[in-house]
């Protein structure tokens, strides 16, 4: 589906003003699928494109491509960087991050004290990937600019809770910026996150069916052609709840973590061998699914594949959010 172009020249929300961006909109950092041209084409249509530092390897890969990006376009960029003990390149990929440029880090998966730290005195942003209350919290006190609430629906690590709920329980506890992530894919269901109280939406299972994405045509076409019920939740890939798409070999596989595996996982002493282990394993087989024919696939996805209908550009899919937010907007039943 195209659409006209839209009359709004910016949507004016917390997240754009920290970020000096047209649009509230963040494409989301996806493992394996994010890259230069995505990030690059997502920021110059008036969003913010952000990419997964460990999408380039090895690190000399991450360097050209932080260039590259920065070359290419002036606009904001974005960086997620994973801060739990089994990044060993997290330091390194924040420094190379900060002397680039970079104004946006999203963090995950542990804490973010040092990047918010070394953020601050470039005078990036950082925002934290939460799932609840007691982190997006902790994040706040220390000094977090904002949060995404990865709400169920999301693709990758998704949480527990209603995004609509998440959204609006987080607005009212916290006293910095809520980001939505989860089921949005179009613009009604970016307007119902903005009318809850986000700030923004954070957007990642749409852009897989991009031009600009260089998977598998044959991932593409899953999340065109896939339901929300077709995504499954499973621990088999990190050791926590991840949401993929489900397909032969994922049901074969299973959802769960072996026995010996979530054993070895609880015990306090091989804790912290066992986690690298398995979000080692894990990568593996999204990129053997992500990147190559392969009977083992593995395709991260949210609940929103059942919005999308198409491959565009990144460029159309933005600017088609925007029209169809501005249009939810105008159809919206009036007070009479």
């Amino acid at each position: 589906m195209t659409t006209q172009a839209s009359a709004l020249t910016r949507i004016e929300t917390p997240l754009t003003e920290m970020l000096g961006i047209r649009y509230p909109i963040i494409q989301a950092p996806m493992f394996l699928v994010s890259n230069v041209d995505m990030v690059v084409a997502a920021s110059e249509a008036g969003a913010i494109g952000t990419f997964p530092a460990l999408n380039y390897r090895p690190i000399e890969k991450y360097v050209e491509a932080l260039k590259e990006m920065k070359k290419r376009t002036k606009k904001p960029i974005g960086l997620n960087i994973i801060v739990n003990k089994s990044n060993t390149r997290a330091k390194e990929d924040l420094k190379h991050a900060l002397d680039a440029g970079v104004n946006l880090f999203i963090t995950s998966l542990g804490s973010p004290k040092e990047v918010i730290t070394e953020a601050h005195k470039n005078g990036a942003k950082v925002v934290c990937d939460v799932i609840n209350l007691e982190h997006a919290k902790k994040v706040q006190d220390l000094g977090a600019d904002g949060v995404i609430a990865v709400g169920a629906g999301a693709g990758g690590h998704a949480g527990p809770l209603s995004p609509i709920v998440l959204v609006n329980w987080l607005k009212h506890e916290l006293d910095i910026p809520v980001i939505a992530a989860g089921g949005i894919a179009n613009g009604a269901t970016m307007a119902s996150m903005l009318a809850v109280g986000a700030a923004g939406v954070s957007i990642g299972t749409r852009f897989i069916a991009s031009t600009e994405a260089r998977v598998e045509q044959a991932y593409k076409d899953a999340i065109v052609n896939s339901s929300p019920e077709d995504i499954v939740m499973t621990t088999r890939i990190s050791g926590t709840p991840a949401a993929v798409i489900k397909t032969p070999y994922v049901e074969r596989m299973g959802l769960d973590l072996p026995w010996y595996l979530k054993f070895a996982k609880d015990q306090k002493t091989l804790k912290k061998y066992v986690v690298p282990l398995i979000h080692y394993l894990g990568s593996k087989k999204l990129e053997e699914a992500a990147t190559g024919p392969s009977w083992k696939t593995v395709w991260s996805a949210g609940q929103s594949v059942g919005l999308v209908e198409d491959i565009l550009s990144c460029d159309q899919i933005i600017k088609n959010l925007v029209v169809e937010y501005e249009e939810t907007l105008k159809n919206l039943p009036k007070v009479q």
